[in-house]
């Protein structure tokens, strides 16, 4: 019996058993472009059969594969086996859910996006989930053929390009400056990957990350990044402003070696250097023992060490006690209702409590009110990021910026602001 959307517990755990010893293995997603549209033409009941029935026809064409619906508008359809095998699963679902191919099923009219991702025996399952995730959100967001087969075909067109991109210097840094709420000045910036590429213009980073993560490319980008903040500091620096700059991490080389012997042999020729490496906790799950390790070396160099998005996926303090961190950043998830949900506030204060505890300080990102960032300042958060001081900007702009200490004005305009909320919180 074929494992579907209604499986026998039995029988699924069999057959995932199989799938986890066998040789290649595959994974593919398969997402309704638009589940709205799809519910107001056939009515709530129907779209939501529509994945279910899809994923039950799927699995009974694929009687060696592992079909699930998962939530109302994703197929995921897992396999193992030899390449041959592996492959031939793969042709069979994206004939399954493309229009223009005479074995496609009447489901494939309602326009789907697929993202397969195909691993060798020794690649990670996470790895394999993360690539089959990336792939589906490069299909979606490209939007070219209702299969995404053409979305798919100029995501690698793009992913091959990465490595002339940064042998020609076609990437920028842009730096969104952190303030020290009770300081008042700017102590910190977070680096932000960008593409200039010369025909498409300016590409966001998830336009190429997930891409870069696909082709295992992380590794080369993020040393990348490392040299130029380095550069960038200094260049800073010799106008008068010494901010310590932070450095997104990639769970797919936070516990590689020669990544980390590659970043200490950058801060041994640039002992000046003051940098922090943002991770998630989701990165230090993949590898935890050569994470950690990897990162008590990078504190041990003076990299501080921060903990990022902390509350939107597995936060767990089996992990939290045993990472050098000396940043926790509460993901802007909480600090958007800040000032208009009962249960934010008290989740952000007892996360700012919770983190002082353990001799770290709090950033909150994603600030992007006057009224928000008084809160925080009541709540004894450290220091603040986001709209409500800045958007990312390029080197030049940042330097403009801690010149004219626009800052302040910001700070000019919080005050006011709690100003006015004290006044309501008497009156009330």
């Amino acid at each position: 019996m074929p494992c579907s959307s209604k499986p026998s517990g039995s029988d699924c755990a069999a057959r995932d058993d199989q799938l986890a010893g066998a040789g290649h293995r595959g994974e593919l997603l398969a997402r309704l472009r638009d589940f709205a549209a799809v519910r107001r033409s056939l009515g709530a009941d129907a779209a939501g059969k529509l994945v279910s029935d899809a994923a039950a026809r799927l699995a009974g064409m694929l009687p060696l594969a592992r079909v699930a619906a998962i939530g109302q508008d994703v197929v995921r359809v897992r396999c193992g086996g030899a390449l041959d095998e592996v492959e031939h699963v793969s042709a069979a679902v994206r004939a399954f859910f493309d229009p223009t191919d005479e074995r496609c099923d009447d489901a494939a009219r309602h326009g789907w996006a697929v993202g397969s991702a195909l691993a060798a025996p020794e690649v990670d399952d996470v790895t394999l989930a993360e690539t089959s995730e990336a792939a589906l959100v490069q299909a979606l967001a490209s939007a070219v053929s209702e299969t995404g087969g053409a979305a798919l075909v100029a995501g690698q067109d793009l992913a091959s390009e990465l490595d002339r991109a940064l042998a020609e210097d076609e990437m920028e840094l842009f730096y969104q400056p952190k303030l020290h709420v009770r300081q008042q000045v700017i102590k910190s910036a977070e680096a932000l990957i960008r593409w200039r590429h010369p025909a498409r213009g300016l590409i966001p980073p998830a336009d190429f990350i997930p891409l870069a993560e696909e082709r295992r490319r992380v590794g080369p980008l993020t040393l990348w990044t490392v040299r130029r903040a380095i550069q960038d500091q200094r260049r800073l620096r010799r106008l008068g402003h010494d901010v310590r700059i932070f450095i997104n991490i990639s769970g797919q080389v936070l516990a590689d070696a020669a990544f980390a012997e590659a970043v200490c042999h950058y801060l041994a020729a640039a002992p000046d250097a003051r940098l922090g490496f943002e991770i998630t906790e989701t990165a230090v799950i993949r590898d935890p023992e050569g994470a950690i390790a990897n990162l008590q070396r990078f504190a041990a160099i003076g990299i501080t060490v921060s903990i990022d998005d902390y509350g939107a996926g597995l936060s767990s303090l089996a992990y939290l006690k045993q990472l050098p961190a000396r940043e926790l950043k509460i993901d802007k998830l909480f600090i958007t209702g800040i000032t208009s949900s009962h249960r934010d506030p008290l989740i952000v204060r007892s996360t700012i409590d919770l983190a002082h505890a353990l001799d770290m300080e709090v950033v909150a990102e994603g600030v992007e009110t006057h009224a928000a960032l008084a809160l925080l300042s009541v709540m004894g958060c450290d220091m603040v990021q986001g709209y409500v001081l800045s958007r990312p900007v390029e080197l030049e702009t940042l330097a403009g910026f801690l010149a004219e200490e626009r800052h302040h004005r910001a700070s000019a305009d919080t005050r006011a602001s709690f100003t006015r909320l004290s006044a309501t919180w008497k009156r009330a």
